[in-house]
């Protein structure tokens, strides 16, 4: 296929020398730093919010799920209007009503106005999150070098989300639940003038109106669904109406949400995307891997303070290998992408990160610090491996016009798998703690049914019995906790093993097309005033080809035209050519 660019007399410099666009890169994920680390901060506090607030058992499941469950339904929302109206502008706003709820939840004394908070961060998440990534995709047209920006950004997200524990941890001992949030608002207070100063503004298609009513059936779809799952988790009947409800409710909307985007000339997400097996895999694979193993986090934070006895801090610190092993992982996506392909890299980093599940269910009543060390590198660097090669896969086959809507679909998958897990494992955790309480020699049935609710809410128990009848409970509970965690790591695992059967669908190698540079030579990124388009770069007429084939495109690229070549190390020389957990 030809391509036309009238501005062929560019430079090559213009992209490269536009180092701008790694200013670009910093910037970004300075913002997803911010929101990963709302993602896990939370989860060494629990115990300390629990004792100040006194949240029931489903309110505390709100609070931490809030943030998550709201952020997943309103991604396709805010990921579409910022192909219109401009992914910067959507960024911005999203900084600061981040701010503002930070300050909210940090002074919450009520469970209700936590939730609340929670909620509104849900939001702010939801304007940053997809935004970073389509802008992302704007100004890294090259693939090779978007790996490599890619493998930054998930690197970036994994060191957020594990540094979350330990930097909460340091806040918990040292201060108070709320400062967790509190040390969100100078960060935002630094990011929003950077943001305006150094980001270039990026729109998507903006042929024809936005599709409100869409955005409002798939964010309502969405929300239902998850709903639905967190009532079960919780235990109530499945065919019971306030879980039967909302799932079908929730369905039935993504259904509609789905038909409604087919018959539109000019809809939020061209729905003939999922029609390659490559996007399709990749966002099945996200789902999976955070299916298994979010839910599984919150249950290990408890493992160590709650059966070990550390400390807040001892928790965190206990975390940072993932850590090391997630960022050793990024840092080598890029080349590992490219040496083995997308298909393998994801397969064996979900047989990697199952591995390290089942090694993992030696846990015990006792401290094991190495088997601990050993599982938690395994893990970060199987889990950041595979999300990374995912992330890439996803993104590559969208076209730039669609970054945005292609970016909501990712973020939706990761924080619909985040929250589905937090449910689904919870619920599996639940069903193996609860009956190792149900008969304790000398404790009433009524402390019984209460210690069932949590490992927290047992100890308390406990302690008010006092006694003979309180150190049996206290035990019986230890027990039957890890009984549920080592029942917890087994459904994980399998969740896993099936993602590495599902990455057989993906790609052997990483293909590039062959022109893939013209591409690049036409983008030149500039500061704020710049405006990055499909068919316009900084006020350059390119035409949208220069980018990426439109959705019409779409289904002529399932048998492409052009040649296309794997990236192996020697093609990539020979061209001159010259980056996930959460």
């Amino acid at each position: 296929m030809s391509r036309t660019n009238t501005a062929q007399g560019r430079p090559r410099a213009a992209a490269e020398g536009g180092a701008n666009r790694w200013v670009v890169l910093v910037v970004l994920c300075v913002s997803l730093l911010l929101v990963a680390l709302d993602a896990t901060i939370l989860h060494v506090a629990v115990p300390s919010l629990t004792e100040d607030l006194r949240p029931s058992s489903t309110a505390l499941l709100w609070i931490v799920d809030a943030y998550p469950l709201i952020c997943a339904s309103l991604l396709i929302l805010f990921g579409t209007l910022g192909d219109r109206v401009g992914r910067r502008r959507i960024l911005l706003l999203g900084y600061a009503l981040f701010g503002i709820a930070s300050a909210v939840a940090a002074l919450a004394t009520e469970p209700s106005v936590l939730i609340a908070a929670r909620a509104l961060l849900g939001v702010g998440g939801a304007m940053i999150m997809p935004a970073t990534l389509s802008i992302l995709r704007a100004v890294f047209p090259d693939r090779r070098e978007r790996a490599t920006a890619i493998g930054i950004w998930t690197a970036v997200a994994a060191i957020g989300a594990a540094a979350g524990p330990v930097l909460g941890g340091f806040l918990v001992e040292h201060y108070w639940w709320g400062s967790v949030f509190l040390i969100n608002i100078p960060l935002m207070a630094l990011i929003l003038p950077l943001g305006r100063r150094l980001l270039p503004e990026s729109r998507g298609a903006t042929d024809g109106p936005w599709d409100v009513l869409g955005a409002l059936m798939a964010a309502a779809g969405v929300l239902g669904c998850v709903l639905g799952v967190k009532r079960a988790g919780v235990g109530d009947p499945l065919l019971a109406l306030p879980t039967a409800g909302p799932l079908l409710l929730g369905a039935a909307l993504l259904v509609l949400f789905v038909r409604r985007q087919k018959r539109r000339s000019h809809p939020l997400i061209d729905m003939r995307l999922f029609s390659r097996a490559a996007f399709t895999t990749s966002v099945g694979c996200i789902v999976l891997a955070m299916l298994a193993l979010v839910g599984l986090e919150l249950i290990a934070v408890q493992y160590l303070q709650l059966v070990l006895g550390l400390s807040p801090l001892e928790t965190g610190l206990r975390l940072l290998p993932l850590t090391f092993a997630a960022m050793a992982a990024g840092a080598t996506g890029s080349y590992t992408l490219r040496r083995i392909g997308p298909r393998r890299m994801v397969g064996w980093g979900f047989v990697l990160t199952a591995a390290a599940v089942l090694l993992l269910t030696f846990m015990g009543q006792h401290d094991r610090p190495l088997l601990l060390t050993v599982g938690f590198v395994l893990l970060g660097f199987g889990l950041q491996t595979t999300l990374f090669s995912a992330y890439e896969s996803m993104l590559s086959e969208a076209p730039q016009r669609s970054a945005g809507g292609a970016a909501a679909i990712g973020e939706t998958s990761y924080q619909l798998g985040a929250g589905m897990g937090i449910a689904l494992l919870g619920s599996v955790m639940n069903a193996a703690y609860a009956p190792g309480l149900a008969a304790v020699p000398g404790v009433p049935e009524e402390a019984s049914r209460a210690a069932a609710n949590s490992l927290g809410e047992a100890y308390q128990v406990a302690d008010q019995l006092g006694g003979a009848a309180g150190g049996a409970l206290h035990q019986a509970a230890r027990h039957a906790f890890v009984d549920g965690l080592h029942h917890t790591l087994f459904v994980s695992a399998g969740l896993l093993l099936l993602g590495a059967v599902m990455a057989r669908r993906l790609p052997r190698v990483m293909e590039c097309p062959v022109d893939q540079q013209e591409s690049a030579e036409a983008v030149e990124v500039v500061g704020a005033g710049g405006t990055v388009e499909a068919g316009k770069v900084s006020g350059a007429a390119v035409s949208a080809e220069a980018f990426e084939p439109g959705p019409a495109e779409l289904s002529a690229r399932a048998e492409p035209s052009e040649p296309r070549v794997p990236a192996t190390r020697e093609a990539i020389e020979s061209a001159g050519s010259r980056r996930p957990v959460r």
